[in-house]
């Protein structure tokens, strides 16, 4: 029957309006906000991460079962995704099935941009459901530096690039030192400035410092990129100045290995006593770049220099310099790399992937490569960064105090009703696995600090807040020591600010990171509060002082955006 001509032109004039407002919520949606701070939201654009209103309204959610050291897939349901910086795009859907999972694990993508990783940030868990959590420590800065980077030269990072406890744990803190022991554990708790009505928890674990005529021998081989995408001055040329640092660094009796990956594998230099400085300076100096990338080629010639050093009285370390792309070679990905050296890393070899430059820089084969090699991973933008890496904190990246350090949180029901830990998602270790000493887990280097924040909802009168255990094996050990702490309710302050300048400025890092990796939980946390809590915990540090002035170019982009209309 035909239809009357009144009724279609109403049905057609109620489409167009329709089409109309969702075209302007979404080109305006997210400028609809008060400019005395940016939301996770507003910088963001959507929420790729959660189930729409659900996580908007802070529902409880069960955490992932996903342990640290699996597969780059883990136990997950969805898998990380890798990301391109130039254009802060939706991510590209997992794998649907394992057929295309085996084909995306058998070469690392080739990229003309910045290749990162997706991790879905912790979700709030009910302690009537499960009031553990575990995870292993973690003392990589890479995505921190890389934050940087992307802001210094008018930019933002993409989200997938941000690792809160990278940001978190690139700071130094004043932690008591230890008395006794490898380490120190510092536990401190108040109320959350992002979220009333809820507590922000810090864990806080201080290494021991050595003095440089503590520190092992030494065996180091540099393991340097030569191929073509490195030509550029922020790639090689700093990659030879960094190495120059370093040596500067080392005891006399320590010695140090060169070897290059371009097109091909090539032995540059034997290992070489440090107080040869002229000899190793002039290796450094006659490298150049030009041809492929086999990457896997180089690290298994590197292992097998460093393996031949490695034992419980020596530091064998093999230390990455380059971009990260791969693209020659028997082993192209992170796993095929890792399995072809994993006898080497059981006999000591330790590894430090150094992460240069940008246009084709592979973040994500960076961090897995120091996750399952027993390391660290950094990212170098400048001569002051390699200074501070490879001077500064020379003793920290090479030297390992504990190995496989796994912490472990457990939270009383009768106190805490929720809790969520801010970052540490790809060190996720599963619950059981805690005392199984057979898992890997992280490492912590000479006087590094280690800090995880947890917010939580208190309910109830339950004095003890929670139990913090500590689970560390020593340098080469096979079982593992534990240690206990408790965190009582009587401990927490009442006031933010009676709190210290640590748990301060850990709350602005963290905060910060959060809103801008657009965390569903953040979702109305402000920018501006985390300014503000920066402001007041510089306390002297000019690491902290940086952080602070990066933060007010962000807020500072983000009004000129909302004031112009655009899309942030």
């Amino acid at each position: 029957m035909k239809q009357p001509a009144g009724l279609s032109k109403l049905a057609f004039l109620s489409l167009g309006v329709l089409a109309v407002l969702v075209g302007t919520v979404t080109v305006f949606g997210p400028n609809i906000r008060k400019l005395n701070g940016a939301s996770a939201e507003a910088l963001v654009g959507r929420d790729d991460y959660g189930s729409g209103s659900a996580m908007q309204n802070r529902q409880f959610q069960r955490k992932s079962l996903k342990t640290f050291g699996d597969s780059a897939y883990g136990d997950s349901s969805e898998a990380p995704v890798a990301a391109r910086a130039q254009a802060q795009a939706p991510a590209a859907p997992a794998p649907s099935s394992a057929v295309n999972r085996l084909k995306a694990e058998r070469a690392e993508p080739v990229t003309s941009s910045n290749t990162h990783t997706a991790e879905r940030p912790n979700p709030f868990t009910l302690t009537t459901e499960d009031r553990f959590s575990t995870f292993a420590v973690d003392v990589d800065t890479a995505s921190y530096a890389l934050f940087r980077r992307y802001v210094s030269e008018g930019g933002m990072p993409p989200r997938e690039s941000i690792r809160v406890e990278e940001w978190v744990n690139y700071f130094r803190y004043r932690y008591p030192s230890p008395e006794q022991g490898d380490f120190r554990v510092d536990l401190e708790g108040a109320p959350s400035p992002f979220t009333p009505g809820r507590h922000l928890v810090k864990v806080g674990l201080q290494g021991r410092t050595l003095a440089k005529s503590q520190r092992k021998p030494t065996h180091l081989v540099f393991l340097v990129d030569t191929s073509g995408s490195m030509s550029s001055p922020d790639k090689l040329p700093l990659a030879q100045k960094a190495m120059k640092l370093m040596v500067d660094g080392l005891n006399e009796s320590d010695t140090v290995a060169l070897v290059t990956y371009a097109g091909s594998v090539r032995d540059v230099l034997p290992p070489t006593p440090a107080s040869q400085r002229e000899q190793l300076f002039a290796a450094i100096d006659s490298l150049t770049s030009g041809g492929g990338t086999a990457m896997g080629d180089g690290l298994e010639l590197a292992y097998r220099h460093a393996a031949k050093k490695a034992g419980s009285k020596n530091v064998a370390r093999v230390i990455v310099l380059t971009d990260g792309d791969t693209n020659l070679g028997r082993n192209l990905t992170a796993e095929s790399m890792l399995e072809s050296v994993q006898g080497y890393v059981k006999e000591g070899v330790t590894l430090s992937t150094i992460g240069l430059g940008m246009g084709n820089y592979r973040d994500d084969l960076m961090e897995r490569l120091a996750n399952k090699g027993n390391g660290n991973c950094f990212y170098i933008d400048s001569e002051r960064e390699a200074r501070r890496v490879f001077q500064e904190r020379l003793a920290g990246t090479l030297e390992v105090i504990a190995q496989d350090v796994k912490v472990q949180v457990e939270f009383d029901p009768t106190a805490v009703r929720g809790y969520r830990l801010l970052g540490y998602e790809n060190r996720a270790i599963a619950d059981k696995d805690f005392r199984n000493d057979k898992v890997d887990a992280g490492e912590i280097g000479a006087g590094h600090t280690v800090t995880a924040l947890y917010e939580v909802e208190l309910a109830g009168e339950g004095p003890l807040v929670a139990t913090v255990r500590v689970r560390a094996k020593k340098p080469g050990g096979v079982e593992a020591a534990e240690q206990s702490f408790s965190l009582k309710r009587g401990q927490l302050h009442s006031a933010l600010g009676q709190a210290s300048a640590n748990l301060r400025f850990a709350a602005a890092v963290a905060g910060t990171a959060d809103i801008l990796r657009g965390a569903p939980q953040a979702g109305d946390w402000s920018l501006a509060t985390a300014e503000s809590l920066a402001e007041g915990s510089v306390d002297g540090m000019s690491d902290r002082a940086e952080f602070l002035g990066l933060l007010r170019m962000v807020r500072e982009r983000h009004a000129t955006s909302v004031a112009r209309g655009v899309p942030y």
